[in-house]
């Protein structure tokens, strides 16, 4: 049942993916990532990755795309549609995108995947607080640093998109 599920939400992955990036309306592109960040999640929860699927919901979801969303909604490119790539933006774009898979596909595949025992042990709200203001190893600061960048980054995309001029 569980490998039903895994295939289903990884095939609606897929397809949203797809049409996220070959869709002429900017606000489909926008819901249909919503879709994908969304489906991601789904399986962070799935495999017990719950603290990751929640913050793929909160950071990704719940902040980057709803604010692209609200910038696209805010401004009067709701109508626009994006302009269509030539040939070799389309030819440029496959390459790039089948080489980053080969690459991530023979590095996997290559990693040797060590197997080890993992033993149940308590943790307590102290010991997370511990986790997450540590910067060294096994430390969560670093990565919320990361996700703020992004976060500013995605800020500064939706002004550019909401202070750009009509042609």
């Amino acid at each position: 049942m569980e490998a039903i599920i895994f295939y289903t939400i990884s095939t609606l992955i897929l397809i949203f993916a797809l049409l996220s990036v070959t869709s002429g309306k900017i606000l489909r592109s926008a819901v249909y990532l919503l879709f994908v960040l969304s489906a991601t999640a789904g399986i962070d929860f799935m495999l017990g990755f719950f603290f990751l699927g929640a913050v793929q919901l909160i950071v990704y979801v719940g902040g980057i795309l709803v604010v692209i969303i609200f910038s696209i909604l805010l401004t009067s490119q709701i109508s626009e549609k994006l302009e269509k790539g030539n040939q070799w933006k389309i030819i440029s774009s496959v390459v790039i995108s089948l080489s980053g898979f080969i690459m991530v596909a023979y590095t996997l595949l290559r990693y040797n995947w060590p197997t080890t025992k993992t033993e149940n042990f308590d943790v307590t709200v102290a010991d997370i607080g511990k986790k997450l203001m540590n910067y060294g190893d096994g430390g969560y600061v670093l990565p919320f640093e990361v996700i703020s960048i992004l976060l500013l980054a995605a800020m500064i995309g939706a002004i550019i998109i909401a202070k750009r001029v009509n042609k």
